[in-house]
């Protein structure tokens, strides 16, 4: 199932923060940011249900992050 985020991560060091977290939370998940959207896309490819994980992760690390449909 593909998951579609809008986020407030625009710039690439805020990408480099996240991603050994994103990697560890969901490990076998195909994922990628479009930064230069205007939303600061997330989507990812995955067989698990991974909303509430990745809105729990943005949110720790104080990024806004909404699932959009």
């Amino acid at each position: 199932m593909i998951y579609v985020f809008k986020t407030s991560v625009n710039k690439e060091n805020q990408l480099k923060k996240l991603k050994p977290h994103i990697d560890k939370l969901i490990p076998f998940a195909k994922w990628n940011f479009d930064l230069e959207d205007c939303d600061n896309i997330l989507r990812i490819d995955s067989e698990e249900n991974i909303s509430l994980t990745i809105k729990t992760l943005f949110k720790i690390f104080n990024f806004e992050c909404e699932e959009l449909e």
